[in-house]
């Protein structure tokens, strides 16, 4: 029998601590980068709006560089050690680069230099922390609990923001990043508890303590090698060019129709409040139950077909309310339904693959798409074509995206099903063991 944590919420009396940690785990992690999120918008306009594509090309040339160091340091250390040690450099990071902008240290290099960071710590921090759900939860308990779990992060978008408005222009800089490291902290802390609980209700050993081995490039290798995970690639990379082609499509409309920043700002606010929202109503009444119905498939064709919906609208009435209700449907259809979706996908592979394949596709693969996508929205954009015809290009590759949204669930499905004969075959040996035992 189940025991409803609230009325939403389909989980177990013994499941009750380890869904409250996950919830708090995601709200810290999310809820540092919301903090220190405007502080990098605000720097990454200091050298002008029309460069911010080679913002992202840097961002996504970093990446190269931070995905090998990332692998090696998987390799070489076990998770109860190189998440903590992750964590803890990047609050560090956090409290000098606060010294620096609130000094004026070189304001232009800094502010650049920090957008960056930013943008890749982001990735990183998040991609950690869903690689430690999939391996302490099981596809079953993901498609019940994931949906609760991410509603944390959403109530870190709330308060994140909320704490950066306040603080911005009392205390400056040095705060701001100084509340991202204290909450980097109790990430930390968060983590830690989970593994405790998760190891005391498991009757398999806990693989925390151990290093996994294998080579800095090992996440790579994985990738080229399994057909499951190429076309997590590709949902990866269909997912950041639509993403990406919308955001700088959004970008025009909202420039074209105000010319002071703080008119632009409050805009950008009203849009982000509006997904927050959504988002977080959908994750604590919908997600769960809505997973439930139409299976991990039905919930990732989502997607594309909200994506669909958004490029059509914002093409018909190229305004800044359609944009605020287009972007922020599409985006809460994305953080509250497909997001735990997709990390269900993630339940059934190997647990290394989990930490360094699925690192190289929530980082590299995804700054990557987000890098080419920028430069082909502007190279469209310098061709004259308008954005109609980017429309009539994404409805058949929007059908394509739902095949394989749909291969990805049954495949996953597959692998659920088998790993649960398994686990059955294993209690069954050790049954029959225990019975010749005591014979």
């Amino acid at each position: 029998m189940t025991f409803g944590m609230h009325k939403w919420v389909d989980v177990l009396p013994s499941e009750r601590a380890a869904l409250r940690l996950g919830f708090a785990f995601h709200f810290c992690v999310l809820a540092s980068y919301y903090l220190v999120r405007p502080l990098r918008d605000a720097l990454g306009l200091d050298g002008g709006a029309d460069k911010l594509q080679w913002l992202f090309s840097a961002t996504f040339v970093v990446m190269l560089l931070m995905v090998p160091l990332f692998g090696a340091l998987v390799s070489r250390m076990p998770a109860a050690r190189f998440i903590p040690l992750i964590y803890r450099l990047v609050a560090l990071t956090m409290l000098i680069f606060g010294l620096l902008i609130a000094n004026r240290i070189a304001p232009v290099e800094v502010g650049k230099i920090f957008f960056v960071w930013i943008s890749i710590y982001n990735l990183f921090i998040v991609s950690i922390f869903w690689s430690v759900l999939v391996d302490r939860f099981s596809s079953e308990q993901g498609r019940r609990l994931f949906g609760f779990i991410a509603a944390g992060g959403t109530l870190g978008t709330f308060i994140g923001p909320l704490l950066a408005a306040i603080m911005a222009k009392h205390l400056g800089p040095v705060a701001l990043t100084l509340s991202a490291a204290v909450l980097l902290e109790l990430a930390v802390r968060c983590y830690r508890a989970l593994l405790r609980r998760t190891d005391a209700q498991s009757t398999i050993p806990s693989s925390d303590d151990r290093s996994m081995g294998g080579s800095m490039l090992a996440g790579v290798v994985l990738i080229s090698r399994s057909p499951y995970l190429l076309g997590l690639v590709l949902f990866m990379l269909l997912h950041t060019t639509a993403a990406t082609l919308l955001y700088f499509e959004q970008g025009r409309i909202i420039a074209a129709s105000y010319s002071d920043v703080a008119s632009r700002t409050q805009v950008f606010a009203v849009i982000d409040l509006i997904v927050s929202a959504l988002t977080l109503t959908f994750q604590l009444l919908l997600t769960g139950p809505l997973i439930r119905f139409v299976g991990v498939g039905g919930a990732l064709v989502a997607l594309p077909l909200a994506t669909v919906i958004a490029f059509a609208a914002m093409a018909l009435a190229p305004v800044p309310a359609m944009v605020a209700v287009a972007q922020g449907l599409r985006r809460a259809v994305e953080f509250a339904v497909v997001r735990p979706a997709r990390e269900v996908l993630w339940t059934v592979v190997s647990r290394e693959e989990k930490y360094k394949a699925k690192s190289v596709i929530e980082t590299l693969v995804y700054r990557g798409g987000d890098a080419a996508s920028g430069w082909l929205s502007a190279g469209l954009a310098t061709a004259g074509a308008g954005f109609g015809w980017v429309v009539a290009v994404i409805v058949p590759v929007a059908c394509l995206w739902g095949g394989l949204c749909l291969w990805l669930a049954g495949k996953q499905m597959h692998a659920a099903s088998s790993m649960t004969e398994v686990k059955s075959d294993r209690k069954a040996v050790d049954s029959a063991d225990g019975s010749a035992t005591q014979s």
